[in-house]
């Protein structure tokens, strides 16, 4: 059986106007709530911080809903058609409010777009394994990181060519750019998806190829008790495939389990490995969205840089992300995730001490923010795993929830703190400071003793792709 790669690329055109939609957000929003509205760090990080506090309760909401109705449309469709529809209404209010600089306008058309995002994102994010077989998963959800990276470039080259400079921009060519992008690949997403038949399809595939049986059906439950864990991610806003967890991506070729066997305690110096790991993500997320949340406004404050100049780092450091995938899964077989794992770390770290020192624009920063994004994908691609394996034989979706706890816990607490710095002592607290809890990732991340496996050679190329951001 093999993938349907045209199938595939529809599915994705969901999750990629998803991501084009994140990315703005989280670059624009700032630059408006200070910029034309004067709200200090503060109270932007705690506005920056909403989407994630909002997750926490909508996704898993949403996405329970959407595995119990069944309509003519679906069951993942209808979330994502109505969540879209309402999305880009809000979306528009929102330039609408910066020209007229009406802020109770903006916070509620704000609050009510967050809201209607968090209403299909998981519904679209479990799209994909629902019309794919069980054993193609993996290679789908690659082809959907990959559409949900092309989406935040689109948003990137979009703020680059749209943003002017001065004391307000105008963010409507901008806003209009991204609601056009949703509402078209939704649109063709319907037109080229008919969900029911797709998923009947799928299941006669699977029951002709002898896939559809009890190992099958467990891997399901396990699945789906995971992704509705996993939902509850915001750090890069991206999808996930807990799936492939589920069907034990790691056995292959690798270690054996570190734990005892189902229905037994996890082992004291396992559950110390676990915790140090969890205290390791929660810290390399908070040095991490702390840069991404407040960059915007960083480069504007202490680069002099306009309009959408900053997007040019970001772009970089996401093409370098990418384009790493594959050498760091090769990596990663030779030396262990955890070796990975600790050179992203300390690339990161490196980078963040250097970036200190910048007190202007230089093109060379684009080197430093290129080893970023080599840094946070070495970091992604086989942290999640390591959960895994610690936690093969006990409660797998109840340590993926946990995983998403605490990096969606980071998300919230760090754009708060981190603005707080900004707001009450300088903007050039921002490195320093993740620069410090990167500091501190490397420490807790040399304590964790087990986990670490040589994961077996990918199949095939594009499941490289195939990572937990």
């Amino acid at each position: 059986m093999k993938l349907n790669y045209r199938r595939t690329f529809f599915i994705g055109l969901a999750f990629l106007s998803i991501s084009a939609f994140w990315q703005m957000y989280d670059n624009i929003i700032p630059l408006i709530l200070q910029g034309t509205f004067g709200i200090g760090e503060t109270v932007t990080g705690m506005i920056m911080a909403a989407d994630n506090v909002l997750a926490l309760f909508l996704l898993p909401l949403f996405g329970s809903l959407s595995d119990r109705v069944d309509t003519k449309a679906g069951k993942r469709m209808p979330f994502i058609v109505t969540g879209t529809i309402l999305a880009v209404i809000f979306l528009m209010m929102l330039p609408a409010a910066d020209r007229s600089v009406n802020l109770p306008l903006f916070v509620i058309a704000l609050f009510a777009l967050l809201i209607s995002m968090g209403t299909y994102r998981s519904p679209a994010v479990a799209l994909m394994p629902d019309l794919t077989p069980n054993k193609l998963r993996s290679k789908g959800n690659a082809i959907i990181n990959l559409m949900g990276a092309v989406g935040g470039v689109y948003t990137l080259i979009m703020i680059k060519l749209l943003v002017g400079g001065g004391e307000h921009p105008d963010y409507l060519p901008l806003f209009l750019s991204v609601a056009v992008l949703m509402i078209v690949s939704v649109a063709v997403l319907v037109l080229t998806i008919n969900e029911k038949k797709v998923k009947a399809r799928v299941a006669a595939e699977m029951a002709a190829s002898g896939e559809s049986n009890v190992e099958d059906e467990a891997e399901d439950a396990a699945a789906e008790s995971m992704s509705k864990a996993a939902a509850v991610d915001g750090a890069p806003k991206a999808g996930t495939d807990a799936e492939k967890m589920a069907a034990g991506s790691t056995k292959a070729g690798n270690a054996p389990s570190q734990v005892q066997g189902k229905g037994t305690a996890m082992p004291r110096e396992v559950k110390r490995s676990m915790i140090y790991l969890l205290a390791s993500i929660f810290l390399w997320f908070t040095a991490y969205n702390a840069v991404t949340t407040a960059f915007s406004r960083y480069t504007k404050v202490v680069w002099k840089l306009e309009g959408g100049g900053f997007a040019d780092c970001l772009m970089v450091a996401t093409v370098a992300a990418i384009i790493s995938y594959i050498p760091i899964g090769n990596i990663a077989s030779r030396i262990g995730r955890k070796k990975t794992i600790m050179g992203g770390i300390i690339l990161m770290t490196i980078c963040y001490l250097a970036a200190i020192f910048a007190n202007a624009y230089h093109p060379v920063i684009n080197i430093a923010f290129a080893a970023i994004g080599i840094g946070w994908a070495a970091i992604n691609v086989n942290s999640y795993p390591m959960i895994v394996e610690m936690s093969k034989g006990q409660d797998i979706g109840k340590f993926t929830g946990t995983y998403y706890t605490f990096s969606m816990t980071a998300q919230i607490f760090t754009p708060v703190l981190s603005g707080f710095l900004l707001e009450n002592i300088s903007y050039r607290t921002l490195f320093p400071y993740a620069f410090v809890f990167s500091a501190l990732a490397f420490i807790t991340m040399s304590q964790v003793r087990h986990g670490d496996v040589k994961p077996g050679k990918k199949k095939n190329v594009l499941e490289n792709f195939d990572v937990e951001d």
